[in-house]
C-alpha cells in the first residue's frame, strides 16, 4: 500500500511535469518527423498481462516498432536522442503508473513478442513479471539490454530487485536515476 501511495504521488507529480512540457515536445516532434507525437505498445505487465505503454515518440515512422532498439539505433530521431537521453521521453508513463500498470520502480516492461521469446531462450526469465513492472529499475541502472547475453545480465539485475524489494531500495534506485539524468544535462 505505501508503495502504491508513492506511486500516485510520483507520478502525479510527474504527470503535471508531463501536461506542463506537453506542447513544446509535441511542436519539437512534429517539426523534425513526421507521425504521432505519442508512441503506444502492448507491453507485458505484472502476471503477465499485456497492457499499452505510452512514450514521446523517439523515432521515425517507418520500419519495424517491435523490435529490440540498438543504441546507436538509426531509427532514432534528432530530437528523440535528446528525449531518451534525458529520460523526458518516458513521461506519459505516469499515465501508465496513475492507471496502476506500472510501478515507479520495477523491471522495464519488454514488448510483448520479445517477451514472448525470451520466455522461451532463458531459463526463469517469466519470473520478472512477479512485480509490476517499473519507470525505472536496478537493471536500468546497470546494462542496457540490446542483446540476447545482455538481457541475461540485465535479468541477474532484475531478479536481485525482485529478492531486495524495499521500499529503501526503491528510494535508492529512484535518487541514482535522477543522478544520472542530471549528470547527463550536466554534459
Amino acid at each position: 500500500l505505501t508503495k502504491r501511495i508513492i506511486d500516485i504521488f510520483f507520478s502525479l507529480l510527474g504527470t503535471i511535469v508531463f501536461l506542463a512540457t506537453y506542447i513544446p515536445i509535441a511542436l519539437l516532434i512534429k517539426l523534425t518527423s513526421a507521425g504521432p507525437v505519442l508512441f503506444s505498445q502492448e507491453r507485458v505487465g505484472q502476471f503477465g498481462k499485456p497492457f499499452v505503454l505510452y512514450k514521446y515518440r523517439t523515432m521515425t515512422t517507418s520500419g519495424a516498432s517491435n523490435t529490440w532498439t540498438a543504441p546507436k539505433d538509426t531509427r532514432i530521431t534528432l530530437i528523440g536522442k535528446f528525449l531518451r537521453a534525458t529520460r523526458i521521453d518516458e513521461l506519459p508513463q505516469c499515465l501508465n503508473i496513475l492507471k496502476g500498470e506500472m510501478s515507479i520502480v520495477g523491471p522495464r516492461p519488454d514488448q510483448v513478442n520479445i517477451a514472448k521469446e525470451l520466455n522461451e531462450q532463458i531459463p526463469y526469465y517469466d519470473e520478472r513479471h512477479i512485480v509490476k513492472p517499473g519507470l525505472t529499475g536496478w537493471a536500468q541502472l546497470h546494462v542496457y539490454a540490446g542483446t540476447l547475453e545482455e538481457t541475461k545480465r540485465k535479468l541477474q539485475y532484475d531478479l536481485y530487485y525482485i529478492k531486495h524489494r524495499s521500499l529503501l531500495f526503491d528510494a535508492e534506485i529512484i535518487l541514482k536515476t535522477i543522478y544520472n539524468i542530471i549528470s547527463f544535462a550536466g554534459r
